[in-house]
């Protein structure tokens, strides 16, 4: 396809970098400054403070978290016919993504840039060069931290396929430029540009890169993208955790018996072709840190040291010590740091096919079992409707959990159909012969507000349990409901937290909210009806 070609021609490689976000060339840049440097600077600054573990403390502003309704792509001859168009993908005007860029490159002319020359993808064959310009240092730090870092061999003629250009400061001007705010996000995938602008939440920067490859390594590659973590055991074993932000991806990945190989994106390719099968796509975490408690995640306290990142944290009265259970600008407090921090770390960010694949949903309603095994046709069909609550603060709205449907998990970072990704997992859990499970990180007992969070240690156990073959196949039972296989015993968890009526004051209202999530299922599944082989997903899984 010509929309593929373009993607993948290299740009010239005489042209300057930093030209070719437009800069002028009296513009002040600190090029790949490193993490001390720019520390120092953002101090300097006022961007941020140090705390008494040396992370640099940051507050984003009015966004705490992602504003998917300020997300746009632009549309002409290159996307027409590729992405999926409608309220996830919404579409720009090329002219006016010109003008705007035009704007945005005056409005720094006389500012000091902090640019990082970076590599999205640790598997070289589906590599993309990133230039990232932004006027925060503290971004920058978050981008150095967040993505990976070219040789300096690879520096000395390094020409990015991708620039992003971040500016906080510049507020759009919805009435010209077709924004629906003053902050925006906006990708050209024909210029292959990235602006960013009116907010300061470094969420954004890292999540427009993802959206790229998600663009990217299905068509070009036949590599399917994921949001998920992966970890790999001390025999070779790769297990994948696909979630929601906030739904447990990071905290259930930080286990010290295995080796991290990333906490949120990552790339299955087939390794029929000699390519590695799991590959990260950064170099970084960047975990939620609120509550965070040491006794628990130790893996993420003890990444919080010199250089960290740690955005819209509180202190305790009259001292540097982080408050991690203040919530007074967000709930999505968070920390960034480079994978090294979170050691026993995979290097280099590849690893084989996996052998396990746990879906995580945050079950706000308390209905689902808090594990269970799904059949292949089962996994696409929850695949496909990636059920789940979006947890308070990770984007901007959201002030409790909000049950959602996002299809593979991450449907804000899709620019292709949903069915694309999930026709690549049937086929990568095929080749690989992966076994797929459900896990519930969210109620028992009752929904939100009524019943209790799912035990993090039970969570755990069940899914050591999982990766070390403790669960007797002799125990497992169909959930009465939904059809699935849930196991009723595992060594430390308690027998009672696999009934499907656990902690319930009245079964009858369990009944009805079953009901009701099986209903939304059905509904959500429905609107795929017409897409070979959803009928029969439908089907196969008593949906």
């Amino acid at each position: 396809m010509q929309q593929d070609i373009l993607l993948l021609q290299p740009r010239a490689a005489d042209v300057n970098p930093l030209r070719l976000a437009g800069l002028p060339d009296h513009t002040d840049v600190v090029m790949n400054g490193q993490p001390a440097q720019l520390v120092k600077i953002a101090v300097a600054n006022g961007e941020g403070v140090l705390t008494d573990q040396k992370a640099l403390a940051v507050k984003t502003g009015k966004f705490t978290g992602r504003s998917p309704l300020d997300k746009f792509a632009v549309r002409d001859a290159t996307t027409e016919h590729t992405i999926d168009w409608g309220s996830v993908n919404q579409p720009f005007d090329a002219d006016r993504f010109a003008e705007l860029y035009a704007r945005m490159q005056a409005f720094v002319q006389d500012q000091t840039v902090y640019a990082q020359q970076v590599l999205v993808g640790a598997a070289s064959a589906y590599q993309l060069r990133a230039e990232i310009i932004t006027t925060k240092a503290w971004q920058s730090l978050f981008v150095s931290h967040l993505f990976l870092h070219p040789t300096e061999a690879e520096l000395v003629d390094f020409t990015p396929d991708w620039t992003v250009l971040c500016v906080p400061e510049f507020m759009a001007d919805p009435a010209t430029d077709g924004t629906r705010q003053t902050n925006f996000t906006i990708v050209d995938f024909t210029r292959r540009v990235v602006l960013i602008g009116g907010t300061e939440y470094a969420g954004e920067i890292k999540k427009s890169m993802f959206t790229v490859m998600n663009y990217t390594l299905p068509e070009a590659h036949d590599v399917l993208p994921m949001h998920c973590s992966a970890t790999v055991g001390k025999a070779g074993d790769v297990a994948l955790f696909f979630g929601l932000s906030g739904t447990g991806k990071t905290t259930l990945s930080a286990d010290p018996t295995r080796r991290l190989i990333g906490d949120d994106e990552h790339g299955w390719a087939d390794t029929e072709k000699a390519m590695p099968g799991i590959f990260n796509m950064e170099g970084g975490c960047y975990a939620k840190v609120i509550k965070l408690n040491p006794a628990q995640e130790p893996r993420i306290f003890g990444a919080i040291r010199t250089g960290t990142v740690l955005e819209n944290i509180g202190f305790y009265d009259g001292l540097r010590a982080v408050n991690y259970h203040d919530d007074t600008l967000t709930e999505n407090t968070r920390a960034a740091y480079p994978l090294r921090y979170a050691d026993p770390y995979a290097q280099p960010f590849v690893e084989a096919q996996p052998k396990h694949v746990f879906f995580l949903t945050a079950d706000a309603s308390g209905v689902l079992p808090p594990l269970a095994s799904l059949t292949e046709k089962q996994a696409m069909a929850f695949f496909l409707t990636g059920y789940t609550s979006k947890l308070a603060g990770t984007e901007m709205g959201i002030v409790q959990p909000k049950p959602t449907f996002s299809p593979a998990f991450g449907a804000a970072f899709l620019p292709l159909p949903a069915t694309r990704y999930a026709d690549l997992l049937a086929k990568r859990i095929r080749q690989s012969g992966a076994k797929v499970w459900l896990v519930n990180t969210g109620w028992t007992g009752g929904g939100y507000g009524v019943g209790a969070r799912m035990p993090l240690a039970a969570t755990r156990a069940l899914i050591n349990a999982v990766l070390s073959g403790q669960l007797n196949p002799a125990t497992w039972q169909p959930h009465p409901i939904f059809g699935v296989a849930v196991p009723t015993q595992c060594p430390g968890v308690a027998d009672a937290l696999f009934s499907p009526t656990a902690g319930w004051a009245d079964t009858d209202a369990y009944q009805v909210e079953a009901q009701r999530l099986l209903g939304a299922f059905a509904n959500h599944l429905h609107g795929f009806v017409g897409t070979a082989g959803v009928a029969d997903l439908l089907e196969g899984a008593a949906l």
